[in-house]
């Protein structure tokens, strides 16, 4: 799927490598010792496949061998941040807020995404985050180029250090390695996905942080394929850049949307795997958004079948239905004004509220 909740049985494969959706959660893992990794972009369900050994899904069991094309990253372990900690902390009497990267979709502390300070994350006055989707220091190293765009796509006070440019070329941009020398390396293998490596290899034939070689934008491509609606006809970067470190990215909503798409850019992006970038509808907001109108119309569909029955009804019927719904209400407000808040409701009290509604329907 372009993008889903996904799971890690740890009793079934304590070395993190596979990764569960939501209904085998429920359906085939039920009383596992399961963790929750919000969400995953194109990943398919592994459960029952050959890294559970003899264990089969219950609800699709002809399941590949392996998804070859699943990314699993430290989170499947449980592990987040460069840090390699769990979530939530044992060692740790607060929680602290954690931010996840958009691109290799790890989970950050705001004390190690590499800042001066956590002041400096896009914040307004209530501490509600300005920015949309934010790109952690190892990933920057890969999309450099975005450093090029209008300060548009940034949240306030997110942009980074303004780019030097040269005096060469303007359809050229040209890229240095960092100044300590990591090619872009990340500071932890566990913290980006598996494709990290492929991207740095494809660096050295576009250009980024990472390498000293060239990428010249708007150049036309050899294949010049005319069904790509959104494509330009010339590039709109336009201007070479000088990078002196990779360092994390805070961007500003609908920042995809100022994304170039010339054949040229369209083609650098999947060589670099990053192809969803241009992907509206892979950012986590498009995906709440979309998950909150499913709920939406669900409820609705629900509700208009209730009132459809309702109105069907004769008088009679109505008003049993509505004096039912009253003496519950009422009798499960007496249980709540008399339980002791100190000690859990049993099933015995379950049934004794259905008991006591019993006993008054009989009376009346």
């Amino acid at each position: 799927m372009k993008r889903q909740a996904i799971f890690s049985c740890v009793t079934c494969t304590p070395n993190g490598n596979a990764g569960i959706c939501t209904a085998c959660c429920l359906s085939c893992h039920d009383g596992h010792e399961v963790l929750e990794l919000w969400t995953k972009r194109n990943f398919r369900c592994d459960c029952g496949n050959s890294k559970f050994g003899e264990f089969s899904c219950k609800l699709f069991p002809n399941k590949d061998v392996e998804n070859i094309k699943n990314s699993y990253n430290h989170n499947f372990k449980g592990l987040y941040c460069t840090c390699n900690r769990p979530y939530p902390d044992p060692d740790l009497q607060e929680q602290v807020e954690m931010i996840q990267c958009c691109m290799c979709e790890d989970w950050f502390h705001e004390e190690h995404i590499s800042l001066n300070s956590p002041n400096e994350i896009p914040r307004d006055e209530e501490g509600e985050p300005l920015y949309e989707d934010f790109i952690c220091k190892a990933c920057s190293a890969v999309c450099s180029f975005l450093t090029l765009y209008p300060k548009t796509i940034w949240a306030p006070g997110g942009q980074p250090v303004a780019p030097v440019t040269s005096s060469k070329d303007k359809s050229v941009v040209e890229d240095i390695p960092p100044k300590d020398g990591g090619a872009g390396k990340p500071e932890n293998d566990a913290c980006c996905d598996s494709s990290l490596k492929d991207n740095l290899v494809a660096d050295a034939k576009y250009g980024s942080v990472s390498d000293g070689k060239k990428f010249v934008p708007g150049e036309s491509s050899k294949n010049d394929d005319s069904s790509i609606a959104s494509s330009h006809a010339t590039c709109i970067l336009g201007a070479d850049l000088v990078v002196s470190e990779s360092k994390p990215l805070f961007l500003s909503k609908n920042w995809r949307d100022t994304l170039c798409r010339c054949d040229k850019c369209v083609d650098m992006h999947k060589q670099k795997h990053i192809s969803y970038l241009l992907d509206k509808e892979d950012s986590i907001a498009e995906y709440e958004k979309t998950a909150k109108q499913k709920r939406e119309e669900k409820l609705q569909q629900r509700e208009g079948a209730a009132v459809n029955f309702f109105n069907n009804l004769g008088h009679v019927e109505k008003m049993e239905i509505l004096n039912g719904i009253a003496d519950f209400t009422d009798e499960f407000r007496s249980f709540l004004g008399s339980v002791d808040p100190s000690k859990a409701i049993t099933a015995a009290d379950v049934n004794q509220i259905f008991e006591n509604l019993k006993n008054k329907r009989r009376r009346v």
